[in-house]
């Protein structure tokens, strides 16, 4: 978690927008267009849809073991953190179900982001098995190139995730003031974005929202790939078949209802690069999936003839539209010509600095980019006191946020969180 906001390029409607935890509730595709939602119910191994969960949103009358031991056991319980220990410093995102927060540990004094999420949405909207899911998932991930997970914790009413606090912000805020970046730039990242995914696929482990808005960087610019809120355990020669994810971002075989597999994030990394490089998505959103397919199918994936053979010939593998022709390992994108003299160890890709990434940082316009015509206002009458102590005020709150849920924050402007 760090600095990332939602997306934001062009008229409202071709807003896209990012949510960590998602909803199966009811809403229009419209409403969905860019999300990382899902489009439709999930399947089991049989193909029919799981049975609902059981669970209602609790009300007041709900005794505190329930609420408890139905996130056990991956969320301990513990009291809060007192101000001697924790202290809210202001809003990094506002997530779907609650905001995400910049805290200072005292006792190792570090900084870390905090994932906030109330209980009582999370039954309401029944994601109790994707928000374990989730931490099941992070808690196996030790990466260079991943953002890891370093505690996760509950109170009665409310869940917390702990992670790695990201100040250099995300790649999707490099590219809206960059423009479009050059071969060796682009290079450096499709390395680390690479071992990342090749390190997770090894693990049985999907991501299905591979985007720029997902990519945090450190303080020295390298990538963290982040938000694992629609990953899923799935076994080499498993099938997944929710349509889910970033629209832009969706392989044709996700956008049709599958079955896909673990193919599915090479080619969201390469719609991620092919973007970085060309300075456009190679296919705007669409409001309606089938839609989107179609235009998937139909489009060339042509490059510039300014760019080079190998670097074409890169992005033609991975923007294949048959999984089974794909490039679709790590061990195939280190042997392309594109990498010719890269090395993929991972204390070598972080021995220096991102220049091109900390002279962004820098840039006057950082902060209006990074908050894409959004306004902390929405925030004025949060209560951190809630669900932290902290003497936060608004006043103190952070400059940037991560990724917000436009939607939910237009109607909530009275200020309620």
């Amino acid at each position: 978690m760090g600095n990332d906001i939602s997306k934001t390029k062009g008229p409202p409607a071709q807003r896209r927008l990012s949510l960590g935890f998602f909803s199966n509730r009811r809403v229009s595709i419209t409403q969905r267009l860019g999300h990382s939602a899902v489009f439709s119910r999930p399947v089991g191994p049989d193909g029919r849809p799981p049975d609902p969960n059981p669970l209602q949103p609790p009300d007041h009358t709900d005794t505190p073991p329930a609420l408890i031991s139905v996130f056990l056991p991956e969320f301990p319980q513990r009291t809060l953190p007192g101000p001697e220990h924790f202290k809210i410093l202001g809003f990094i995102a506002k997530g779907s179900y609650g905001p995400i927060l910049k805290v200072k540990d005292f006792f190792k004094e570090k900084t870390y982001a905090v994932k906030v999420l109330p209980k009582s949405d999370i039954l309401k909207h029944g994601v109790l098995e994707q928000s374990k899911e989730e931490v099941i998932i992070q808690r196996q991930l030790k990466h260079p190139f991943i953002h890891n997970l370093q505690d996760c914790w509950q109170t009665q009413r409310h869940l917390f995730l702990m992670c790695d606090y990201c100040s250099t912000g995300d790649l999707y805020t490099c590219w809206l003031l960059k423009g479009q970046f050059r071969e060796d730039e682009v290079r450096l990242f499709a390395a680390e974005l690479g071992s990342a995914l090749g390190f997770l696929h090894d693990l049985g482990i999907i991501h299905r929202d591979v985007k720029m808005e997902n990519i945090l960087l450190s303080d020295q610019g390298h990538l963290r790939l982040s938000d694992f809120g629609l990953a899923q355990r799935l076994k080499r020669g498993g099938r997944a078949f929710t349509i889910c994810g970033t629209i832009q971002y969706m392989a044709p075989e996700v956008l049709s209802g599958g079955p896909y597999n673990h193919a599915a994030d090479w080619w969201s990394f390469g719609v991620m690069l092919f973007s970085l490089v060309t300075g456009k998505f190679p296919v705007p959103a669409e409001p309606d999936h089938i839609i989107m397919l179609k235009k998937v199918k139909d489009f060339p994936y042509i490059l510039p003839e300014t760019f080079s053979s190998a670097l074409i010939s890169l992005l033609t593998e991975l923007l294949c539209k048959t999984p089974v022709n794909r490039l679709r390992n790590l061990e195939c994108l280190k042997m392309q010509a594109f990498f010719r003299g890269t090395s993929f160890d991972s204390l070598i890709l972080q021995k220096t600095p991102v220049k091109v990434i900390l002279e962004l940082r820098t840039h006057p316009d950082w902060p209006a980019k990074a908050l894409r015509g959004l306004s902390l206002d929405i925030f004025d009458d949060f209560d951190c006191d809630k669900i932290f102590h902290s003497a936060s005020t608004p006043t103190e709150l952070s400059p940037t946020l991560a990724t917000m849920d436009l939607s939910l924050a237009t109607e909530q402007m009275t200020g309620q969180c």
